[in-house]
């Protein structure tokens, strides 16, 4: 079985774009605050469709330092389509054997990145709980995701 999560979109004023998404229907289902990461994640979705169809905002926090705030163009705002899985490391084998990379490998047997012929991300969750295993557990990202 897989099912359909969210879309990653990446914003840089999140309180405009919220209030954007509000105005076509949608609603704050939930917020993650990374002080580590320096990073916040808000999920919006239309009433009614909390963990069918979401749209995850990532807002990286500016620099410590001061610096300019990261901008996106050419798409890099779009961040990645989001599936879960029944048995990731299964989809992964899968992907692997039709000649597509793993660019993020299942390391802790829960998430997983590939991409599109395109180069579209794609984000594989693994549907509850999976033991890291071999050979993923050591597996080197490639590229980027």
């Amino acid at each position: 079985m897989t099912k359909y999560l969210h879309t990653m979109i990446r914003v840089t004023d999140p309180d405009a774009t919220i209030d954007f998404l509000r105005l076509i229907g949608l609603e704050e289902t939930r917020r993650m605050e990374s002080e580590k990461g320096r990073f916040t994640l808000i999920f919006m979705s239309a009433p009614g469709q909390e963990d069918v169809a979401e749209v995850e905002l990532t807002y990286n926090w500016p620099a410590e330092d001061g610096s300019e705030p990261e901008t996106y163009t050419g798409g890099r705002n779009f961040g990645h389509l989001a599936f879960r899985v029944d048995d990731i490391y299964a989809t992964c084998q899968r992907i692997m054997d039709a000649g597509h990379i793993v660019h993020r490998p299942p390391r802790d047997g829960h998430m997983a990145f590939v991409k599109t012929p395109d180069g579209i991300s794609i984000e594989l969750l693994q549907d509850g709980h999976l033991e890291p295993a071999e050979p993923w557990a050591s597996m080197e990202n490639t590229g980027s995701w």
